[in-house]
């Protein structure tokens, strides 16, 4: 129960933190609306496209938002971390009785929190457009699950980069070159029929994509659950590695000490 109370607390910590800052706030909240809006916009003509099957494109457009915003959002969790770093407070947290598994947790459980009310906005903003979920809240469930899963391994390998580089610069530099490769190399925004076989394949190995996929299957009317359940737990299996890294990354902030 202690590392349970030591990651609460933590927890607690950085939400606090974050409610100081209501700026922040409303433009966590208001950024996926945008997303959705634009990319619907821009590339709705899409579906005339010989080859599109599935009807509107805003239908086929959400999930790759939703875990798109799961996805960047993490990607900053380590921020907060260095301007810990910079302050002392992560040497303090290391000569206490602390495990170093909740430090992690408790910047990946907030996170967490985070993803789901954003993604709690991306559904109302969907549903407002005239966006059908076939899969029902259990669809909606899944895709939520899906895309928290993916956001945990992000966020845990976000902290475990800024442990290891102690720098912002650096630590935006290795997230943007994360970010963008892997969100166009999935199919948050074309299906895989219309894109180059190279990418289509690349695809097949991508955290991104997993999720994408999971939650796209899970809110059809005829899901096919072994899919979900297999990608799901490929997407466990890859948060619980960078939350395994993320923890050992400690070693190198401690040998630089």
């Amino acid at each position: 129960m202690t590392a349970v109370a030591d990651t609460l607390a933590l927890t607690v910590r950085d939400l606090l933190r974050a409610l100081r800052q209501p700026w922040f706030i409303a433009v966590v909240l208001v950024q996926p609306v945008i997303w959705l809006l634009l990319f619907g916009a821009l590339f709705g003509s899409v579906t005339q496209i010989p080859g599109f099957e599935g009807g509107e494109y805003k239908q086929y457009l959400v999930p790759g938002v939703l875990v798109m915003t799961a996805f960047f959002s993490s990607g900053w969790s380590g921020m907060p971390t260095i301007d810990d770093i910079d302050r002392g407070v992560v040497d303090r947290l290391l000569v206490t009785p602390v495990k170093r598994m909740p430090l992690i947790a408790g910047r990946v459980v907030p996170n967490l929190i985070q993803l789901v009310v954003q993604s709690l906005v991306i559904v109302a903003m969907a549903l407002a457009i005239g966006v059908r979920f076939e899969g029902g809240v259990v669809g909606v469930a899944v895709l939520v699950l899906a895309a928290g899963l993916l956001g945990t391994g992000f966020a845990a390998l976000s902290n475990g980069l800024a442990l290891i580089t102690r720098q912002e610069e650096t630590l935006i530099g290795a997230v943007m070159f994360l970010q963008l490769p892997l969100t166009f190399l999935s199919t948050a925004f074309m299906q895989p029929a219309l894109m180059p076989g190279w990418i289509a394949t690349v695809a097949t190995y991508n955290p991104v994509d997993w999720a994408i996929r999971a939650g796209r299957e899970a809110l059809s009317a005829s899901p096919d659950w072994a899919a979900v359940a297999g990608r799901c737990g490929l997407l466990c299996g890859f948060a619980l590695a960078c939350l395994l890294l993320a923890t050992r990354a400690f070693r190198a902030y401690q040998a630089q000490v």
